[in-house]
């Protein structure tokens, strides 16, 4: 298998609009291969495009960038390689609470064939944490907010591990020695060398390496601005750069030397070096020209290089070639079946694990529960506890759906271990969701009975066990309610801090037209009274417990010796509590409102935030749509005025450009 690309150009428009013609080159004509068995460095300054080259291979693109060009793997263009291409993105996605093993696990069980026994997928796990290096760490937990785990150069191999768990013929990588300290990106770059070299094809951007990673490479692309500078054998960039009148110094580092020749951000040459290296350097030297000038000589001698000539001779012998069917890929989908119960498995797993997920707020609601019990205790049937009972059922709903809220930082994690690995394909939406339901279900129960179970006999509500098991019960199911409106609250503004502001506003906002703040007959018709009061599910779990408390209750009279008033004249003229139906259609209504926000949750997972499927694979020009993130190169900066100078080096043999900062 081979990958060619062909004069790929990627380009967006400089502001959003229809008929904009303004556009902004990211890519420009990029043309290369990659053959099994070596490894490519993708190198070049901050912006140059790295990046947006290894997005147009997946489908990462952003909604208005317009890509041309041919993208090839065996010869065949197609809508997007997600079997036989694994892409490992700078950012790691994790669930801290696991060990490195139950991770690879759970990601094996997820994505390999389900007609593979136990046996061989524990055997293809073992085997990637002895590939990987992960021996050490393998039941170690990654770590999280409360739990210190492994380390960055640890988490970088377990990314690489988890992508080559389905055996793809493919590897790219964005930066993966990012964060990590010189010993740990050696290591991380060599794992990656006995990746490609067991028949493997790995593209891997990379910012600027030390000489002993940059050694360990077989093949280079370096691009500045989106411009292909150099495409061939790593080892022969050196001769290219001291052909083109830029060698290299003896004792620096090449990736260093190559990025200051290119870098637009260092403009000018040092007067020091003018100084120090004069009468070393002829007279026709390129001392005291700019980087801009440097750049445009090594993209003009790539295109007339014998490289160039032979890498498009090279691309015309391997197409031919590649016309062969790949072998069926290792990593087909598994049934939905395993996929739900790997997920639930996993997220219970993960639940029970991090402390502040479900068991601090546990905590805390048991707490709640005991201080409305110690505050409306033994409440009792007397005159002057119609009101207390109305305002103890208002603040046990009103404080237990708040702190609801505090699940949202644990959602939002969650859910970018769902978005990273639904975009490669994992699983769907549907899968997530369910899975969620069945793992958060023994939490919500163990939530509502702890706490329902001592308000209810603190402060003695409606005796007897059916009226005890309708409160927990409409607990349960306001709380789930709740719960998932959070979800999608967090679906919607991934950010933390936003995300805390909003689902907490949109929590109160639904809370407003339920009997907590003001009677229903007294709310204004229009807007709150229809249909907000049918759309909040504060208001049926109120109104429910309204009637489970005081239907069949008869209070004190006002006066001594007046008629007993009885819970229906309560509820109809204190509450405004109509009871043209029982406290079951209530509870039917507070069910079906949680199924709504269900498959509301599963809609918006599916649509907002959904990376439309990726088509980048090219015949002519074609606008591509996909959800992600933009790509800005940063523009080159020419300062007018004259720079500081400062000297970078004084080493011995310094024949080429030395660029002030």
């Amino acid at each position: 298998m081979v990958m060619i690309w062909e004069d790929v150009t990627v380009e967006r428009p400089e502001s959003f609009g229809e008929h904009n013609n303004n556009k902004k080159l990211m890519l420009n004509g990029i043309t290369g291969f990659a053959e099994p068995a070596r490894i490519m460095a993708v190198m070049g300054p901050s912006g140059c495009g790295k990046t947006t080259f290894l997005d147009s291979f997946t489908g990462k693109l952003a909604a208005n960038v317009v890509v041309t060009g041919n993208i090839l793997i065996n010869g065949k263009k197609k809508s997007f390689y997600s079997k036989e291409v694994s892409y490992v993105a700078q950012e790691e996605l994790f669930l801290g609470t696991l060990t490195v093993k139950e991770t690879l696990t759970y990601s094996a069980n997820i994505r390999l064939p389900s007609k593979m026994t136990k046996e061989e997928i524990n055997k293809v796990v073992e085997n990637t944490i002895m590939e990987m290096g992960l021996e050490d760490c393998a039941d170690t937990r990654i770590g999280n907010w409360h739990c210190r785990g492994i380390s960055n150069g640890e988490k970088k191999r377990l990314s690489i591990g988890l992508e080559i768990l389905t055996q793809p013929y493919v590897l790219l990588l964005d930066e993966p020695t990012t964060g990590l300290d010189s010993a740990s990106a050696f290591y991380v770059v060599q794992s990656l060398c006995h990746i490609a070299h067991s028949g493997k094809i790995v593209i891997c951007s990379i910012h600027q390496p030390s000489s002993e990673i940059f050694s360990l490479f077989d093949d280079l692309l370096l691009l500045s601005s989106g411009e292909t500078v150099y495409f061939g054998e790593a080892k022969m960039a050196l001769k290219f750069f001291a052909d083109a009148g830029f060698p290299c110094p003896t004792r620096r580092n090449p990736s260093d030397h190559f990025l200051m020749c290119i870098n637009l951000d260092f403009e000018l040459i040092t007067e020091a070096l003018q100084r120090t290296q004069l009468n070393l350097i002829p007279t026709n030297s390129t001392i005291g020209m700019r980087t801009s000038e440097i750049r445009r000589i090594l993209i003009q001698s790539y295109k007339s290089s014998k490289l160039m000539i032979d890498a498009r001779k090279r691309i015309e012998q391997l197409k031919p070639n590649e016309e062969q069917e790949i072998k069926p890929y290792i990593g087909s989908s598994t049934t939905w079946r395993k996929q739900l119960y790997t997920l639930t498995e996993r997220s219970f797993l993960n639940m029970t694990r991090d402390i502040g997920y479900y068991w601090l707020r546990i905590v805390f609601y048991i707490l709640v529960g005991i201080t409305i019990g110690t505050l409306f205790f033994h409440i009792g049937t007397g005159n002057n506890s119609i009101l207390a009972r109305g305002k103890c059922v208002s603040f046990i709903y009103g404080f237990m759906i708040c702190l609801s809220c505090g699940g949202l930082p644990f959602f939002i994690e969650e859910l970018k271990v769902f978005y990273g690995e639904r975009s490669k394909g994992h699983y769907g939406e549907a899968a997530f969701v369910v899975s969620n339901i069945i793992s958060s279900f023994p939490f919500l129960v163990l939530t509502s009975l702890s706490s329902g179970i001592i308000i209810y006999f603190m402060v003695q509500f409606h005796p007897g066990l059916s009226n005890c098991a309708f409160f927990c019960i409409n607990l349960f199911c306001c709380l789930s309610v709740v719960e998932c409106c959070i979800m999608i609250v967090a679906s919607v503004v991934p950010n933390v801090l936003m995300g805390i502001g909003t689902g907490t506003g949109v929590i109160v906002f639904m809370m407003m037209p339920s009997q907590i703040f003001r009677s229903l007959p007294d709310i204004p018709k229009f807007f709150w009274r229809y249909p907000m009061s049918y759309l909040s599910f504060a208001a049926w779990a109120v109104q429910g417990q309204y009637k489970n408390d005081m239907l069949g209750v008869e209070f004190d009279p006002l006066l001594p010796g007046d008629v007993k008033v009885s819970g229906e004249q309560v509820l109809s003229l204190v509450f405004g509590v109509p009871l043209d139906h029982n406290k079951w259609w209530d509870l039917t209504a507070l069910a079906t409102l949680l199924l709504v926000h269900r498959l509301v949750l599963y809609l918006v997972l599916r649509f907002v935030k959904r990376a439309q499927s990726p088509k980048l694979w090219f015949y002519a020009k074609k606008s591509l749509h996909f959800a992600g993130r933009c790509f800005f190169s940063k523009k080159p900066s020419i300062s007018s005025r004259k720079q500081a100078q400062h000297p970078l080096s004084s080493q011995e043999g310094l024949m080429s450009p030395n660029l002030a900062i």
